[in-house]
């Protein structure tokens, strides 16, 4: 299963029971973290995440609403008894400020906190299940957004097909990347009788806080899913690039030109209690999209 759970839709003053940007992707037996914004670890617990899953985090930017939550969940995480190595993604200062905070609390952490600093744009994390890469976006401070993409094998075992011809389960990888088989006897099985095509890969886009940037649309090009910020309507769209921010109509016209496959809307300005105008006017450019609903998990 490759899904977002959202935990945070509002961005930087909490309202109308909306908390600050925070959204767990789990892709079949991983759990991501992206940003961590104040009470993160209070919507972990109501939502039944399991924190001890999470062994990826990744900050946007240091803009509080976006990481002022971690220091907290770190440190619940270590208190609930944590051993296993946490990689958390980051601009390089939030060390600083991590090593700061734990310092004056004399706090050490009884796991190994890994450091990735985000320096540029590129692959940050890659693994035979999975790669995340990062890219700029344009805000007022250093701001990156996040490519998770989940790797597949070519070809999926027919698991009839295989126990009908006896075929080992040791030689079930080969199979998955398209290899006949021969047996002892040297008789070779087709892979196609054994084995079926693979759906496509899938892909999830986390474009963070950024005023209206067409270069974004490429970097993320033909994801499934693509979330972007739509911090206010169309009729305060100066209002949003004064701030660096994005309107609705902004982020679905980077959904059209990104050949999104869906569009996820977020970080809604406290000003706004109603969010049904947000769906309304970006489904008038892209079709496709849904609001960022706190406690809803959204398939990629």
């Amino acid at each position: 299963m490759f899904g977002v759970t959202i935990l945070g839709n509002n961005s930087a003053i909490a309202a109308f029971d909306r908390h600050p940007t925070a959204q767990v992707i789990t892709l079949n037996e991983q759990v991501f973290l992206i940003d961590c914004g104040e009470g993160t670890q209070h919507q972990i617990t109501r939502y039944k995440i399991r924190r001890s899953r999470i062994n990826h985090i990744f900050i946007s930017h240091l803009h509080g609403d976006h990481y002022f939550g971690l220091i907290g969940l770190l440190t619940s995480m270590g208190l609930l008894g944590r051993q296993n190595e946490l990689h958390l993604y980051a601009p390089a200062a939030l060390q600083d400020i991590i090593n700061l905070q734990l310092e004056v609390a004399d706090t050490v952490l009884p796991y190994q906190l890994i450091f990735h600093a985000i320096t540029t744009e590129g692959l940050i994390a890659d693994t035979k299940k999975f790669s995340v890469e990062c890219f700029a976006t344009r805000h007022r401070i250093q701001c990156w957004g996040f490519i998770i993409r989940e790797k597949k094998q070519p070809r999926k075992i027919d698991k009839e097909k295989v126990l009908q011809y006896e075929i080992p389960s040791a030689y079930y990888e080969m199979l998955k990347t398209g290899s006949d088989y021969e047996t002892k006897e040297g008789t070779v099985i087709k892979n196609e009788l054994l084995t079926i095509a693979n759906t496509p890969p899938l892909s999830y886009a986390f474009a963070a806080d950024t005023v209206y940037d067409e270069s974004i649309a490429e970097k993320v090009k033909n994801v499934s899913l693509l979330y972007h910020e739509t911090t206010y309507l169309k009729d305060l769209h100066e209002r949003a690039a004064a701030r660096f921010h994005s309107t609705t109509v902004q982020a679905a016209a980077i959904a059209v030109k990104a050949n999104a496959k869906k569009l996820l809307i977020g970080h809604f300005s406290s000003k706004y209690e109603i969010l049904d105008p947000f769906l309304e006017e970006a489904q008038e450019v892209f079709a496709n999209t849904a609001l960022a609903t706190e406690g809803v998990t959204y398939k990629v």
